[in-house]
């Protein structure tokens, strides 16, 4: 995991999660609303960056 985010990427996600889980402790369905959020991000995310690569003939 390391090779493909590198150091600033595994600290943002460290950061990401530590701040849901102060939310959550807060009020749990505030953070579950959130991780669902973060995780549909993560899917559209994901899908344009499959679509750029396909359009420049990397996958």
């Amino acid at each position: 995991m390391r090779d493909t985010l590198g150091s600033e990427g595994i600290a943002g996600v460290v950061v990401v999660l530590v701040a849901v889980g102060i939310l959550t402790a807060r009020d749990p369905v505030i953070g579950a609303a959130v991780m669902i959020l973060l995780a549909g991000l993560a899917m559209i995310a994901k899908g344009i960056a499959g679509t750029v690569m396909r359009s420049f003939g990397l996958k």
